[in-house]
């Protein structure tokens, strides 16, 4: 039986690239019964007739998938986020880079409208990316008016299954445009009376990028930790997992127990207070989230 990977999924039909290429399949019924839903970025097996009529009849195991974006087996995701126009968000880039995190999969931070900065703006900006860094994220500071940036972002897609990911607003398809300009995708104007962008990508599509692939995602703007545990949250912030090898107590959440590493890293300013306040925000919200039976 013919393999292949799902690159677009729409109006209950998934689109199956072999080689070259495209099938139009449907899922079986069996899929539906056993609650599978196959997603971009699967790898099937399917049988076609032709290149319109084809039936996925099995999706094989994957290494990771996203809920929002629905998407699997992603290599790394590309947080895409501006400097303006939305306003540059610490806070929701904390919350995508938790989920990345968690789910196993390389995150690269993608700071966008980068021209659109007064010296003021462009300077926080500047020290943010080198907070990030320094807590071991790769961090490219981007214009899609411009193109400054890209040549610095394309050695990262080579060969990779990438997710852009990020609010509305803040770009994804205007580099996409820069990175492809024969998609010539469809973007809108930030919404100047909500202060943030239309939704311009409407379903998950995997395009080829050089010899990568990029998915172009509905953007979104609150995301929700329904898996992670307490214990799994540390883990997700890599410059407090560094540091909480120093905490005294084996398990400790760095909120209340004495001689903890990650506090002390914080009150000496190795560790950015804005991180460790959306960790402990973060705690709570999974502390109060309502049991699952």
């Amino acid at each position: 039986m013919p393999e292949g990977k799902i690159v677009k999924a729409l109006s209950g039909f998934y689109y199956v690239l072999q080689n070259d290429n495209l099938i139009q399949c449907r899922g079986r019924g069996v899929f539906r019964k056993n609650k599978i839903t196959p997603l971009v970025g699967d790898e099937v097996v399917f049988q076609a007739e032709n290149d319109l009529e084809g039936y996925i009849l099995e999706v094989k195991e994957r290494k990771n998938e996203l809920v929002r974006p629905p998407i699997a087996n992603v290599d790394q995701a590309i947080l895409v986020f501006s400097a303006v126009e939305p306003d540059f968000s610490t806070v929701l880039l904390d919350r995508f880079l938790v989920l990345v995190e968690f789910n196993h999969i390389e995150p690269l931070i993608c700071i966008t409208k980068m021209d659109l900065t007064n010296n003021e703006e462009k300077e926080k900006i500047e020290k943010y990316a080198d907070q990030y860094r320094a807590a071991g994220y790769e961090v490219i500071l981007t214009s899609s008016e411009t193109e400054t940036g890209i040549e610095l972002l394309n050695p990262h897609i080579e060969n990779k299954i990438s997710v852009f990911a990020g609010q509305s607003g803040v770009g994804k398809s205007s580099l996409l445009n820069v990175l492809r300009p024969d998609l010539e995708l469809k973007t809108n104007d930030i919404s100047s009376h909500l202060g943030r962008g239309k939704h311009t990508t409407r379903h998950v599509e995997l395009i080829k990028v050089g010899n990568g692939l990029i998915a172009d995602t509905p953007g979104f703007s609150s995301l929700e930790f329904n898996n992670i545990e307490v214990e799994d949250l540390t883990f997700c912030f890599p410059e407090l997992q560094r540091a909480s090898e120093n905490c005294k107590f084996r398990g400790c959440l760095h909120v209340t127990e004495p001689k903890c590493g990650v506090k002390s890293a914080v009150e000496s300013g190795e560790i950015p207070s804005y991180r460790y306040e959306h960790y402990v925000d973060f705690l709570q919200e999974i502390k109060d989230r309502k049991p699952r039976y």
